[in-house]
């Protein structure tokens, strides 16, 4: 009934007449730590620094497992990613909560490595007197290379507590009123013989007399736009130099030293589990590579339709399939494993709306929500005298980021695809063993090494850059009695449902104990009777 509901909620059939938003019940950084500490102390789980910011912030990784966790395949789950994207933080730790008190059985074959928040400056934003969608930590950069840091970001014109948008009349402007919503600008499209009414700005001043408005944030470099992949050299928010922030670095030295995660899971605007990534030939046969490549198309395909099955959200014209320097992209193209990214939730679509904005708005008008947008109000702006000035627009946050009483839901559908993707990780079996003797004192063992998943033991990601470690074989046999066969053996991939063939032909009897696997692919043990 709960999930009934809840869907007809999303779907924009349910009325609620003059209700508010009700969002600032979402945890700050303080009562987000009390959590990760309770959870932290739960016998399966073991809660670790990684580092912190420039501001000092504390970043966290959650490990929850049992036994040798490092030597079982494992899923990374990422939250924080974008730090106006609050509700990432809420569905990592929801995650590691509903693990640790409900789903232990999960834990005897699956690790799961959990990153709740790598923005937490950022974070804070949005429990701050002046509220607006930051991106950036805490270190001060230059990022219009003027020689001062932070001096041109955002101002509160109407005193209102947000950073909306500022609207100037101009008839060389770009934007115009929307035709679906007379409260939403859109650009004019030139070829179309449309004229322009507008300059937009994010809501500012030209404090530094340069021209420009908000080109130098006071905040520093956002973690989504300073990774490896694709480094957005010279832009605002990237940094000088990829991965140069303390929590960014922790959190790549600490992976890099987990060799058994086969998957990510990231939290973030970017999204190939609603929509799958495409497969392109030309992009994936260039030395950078920048498409998916086929193999691993089809497992994004599969795992797309089990998300789609397993949570009730529909997405509205989600197109972001990552951005340059964000985390996605570089779990999959730079660390070789599978990736996969949702923003958990997106706003139903109602008939007609083809615009985000408006589509937002309908639904908001629907449910009575009337504190969601900021009406357009004149104000006497000190950079455009003589001009109409106008401040307005949706309200930051509620976008990207539902009212927190809906959350429960959403991380509760969302921990059960963790658990069925988790569910299909590589599972290595021996299979059709024969042990049998050929005379002479001398016996032959075959067998197959069975991957018994839908998942392969390699993305082909990781098969091509080598970057994961292949399936080895260890046969515990004293050189003089192996007669055929090799004490070790090294094998690149075993697809999913797949097999290698595998024999050996030894001098003796006794005991000859058998070893398969990688840490990310797990390991099978067998002992032979001669």
């Amino acid at each position: 009934m709960r999930k009934f509901l809840f869907s007809c909620l999303l779907a924009g059939s349910v009325s609620v007449a003059g209700s508010a938003w009700a969002q600032g019940d979402y945890p700050t950084l303080s009562q987000m730590e009390q959590r990760l500490q309770k959870i932290g102390s739960s016998a399966n789980a073991n809660l670790q620094k990684l580092g912190q910011t420039s501001s000092g912030k504390d970043v966290w990784v959650l490990k929850v497992g049992t036994g040798d966790m490092d030597q079982k395949p494992a899923i990374a789950v990422v939250g924080g990613v974008e730090g106006f994207h609050v509700l990432s933080v809420e569905l990592a730790t929801q995650f590691a909560e509903r693990l640790v008190s409900e789903h232990a059985e999960a834990l005897e074959e699956t690790t799961f490595y959990i990153f709740p928040n790598m923005s937490p400056d950022a974070y804070e934003q949005y429990h701050a007197n002046l509220k607006y969608e930051r991106r950036g930590n805490a270190t001060a950069v230059d990022h219009d290379r003027d020689g001062m840091p932070g001096d041109n970001g955002y101002t509160d014109l109407n005193g209102d507590g947000f950073i909306s948008w500022m609207r100037v009349e101009d008839p060389m402007g770009d934007y115009k009123v929307s035709d679906e919503d007379e409260r939403v600008l859109v650009k004019a499209d030139r070829s179309k013989g449309e004229d322009g009414q507008y300059l937009v700005y994010k809501e500012s001043k030209d404090d530094d007399q340069d021209g420009k408005f908000a080109e130098d944030l006071k905040e520093g470099i956002a973690f989504n736009k300073s990774l490896t992949y694709k480094f957005p050299v010279f832009e605002p928010l990237a940094g000088d130099i990829p991965v140069s922030q303390p929590e960014t670095r922790a959190m790549l030295d600490y992976l890099f030293e987990q060799w058994n995660i086969f998957a990510f899971v990231t939290f973030s605007p970017a999204n190939n589990l609603s929509s799958p990534l495409k497969y392109n030939a030309p992009n994936a046969r260039k030395r950078v590579v920048t498409s998916i490549l086929q193999k691993d198309e089809a497992i994004n395909a599969m795992v797309s339709e089990m998300y789609k099955s397993t949570v009730s959200q529909k997405a509205f014209q989600q197109n972001n399939q990552g951005t340059d320097g964000d985390f996605f992209q570089w779990a999959y193209f730079h660390f070789a494993r599978l990736s996969f990214g949702t923003p958990g939730y997106w706003t139903p679509e109602f008939k007609g709306k083809s615009n985000a904005e408006a589509n937002y708005l309908a639904w908001a008008d629907s449910l009575g929500w009337n504190d969601v947008f900021v009406p357009w109000t004149e104000i006497s702006h000190p950079d455009f005298p003589g001009k109409k000035v106008e401040v307005g627009g949706i309200k930051p946050f509620v976008m990207a980021n539902p009212p927190y009483e809906k959350v429960d839901e959403i991380a509760e559908e969302h921990t059960d695809f963790i658990l069925k993707l988790a569910e299909m990780q590589p599972n290595l079996e021996v299979q059709n063993l024969k042990i049998e003797s050929i005379g002479n004192g001398l016996t032959r063992i075959s067998l197959d090494l069975f991957n018994n998943a839908p998942l392969p033991t390699h993305s082909e990601m990781g098969e091509r850059s080598r970057w994961l470690r292949k399936i080895r074989i260890d046969l515990a046999a004293d050189s003089d009695r192996l007669i055929s066969g090799e004490k070790i053996q090294l094998i690149d991939s075993i697809d999913a449902y797949g097999k290698a063939s595998l024999s050996w032909i030894i001098r003796g009897k006794g005991d000859v104990n058998f070893k398969a696997g990688a840490p990310h692919a797990g390991f099978v043990n067998a002992t032979f009777k001669l």
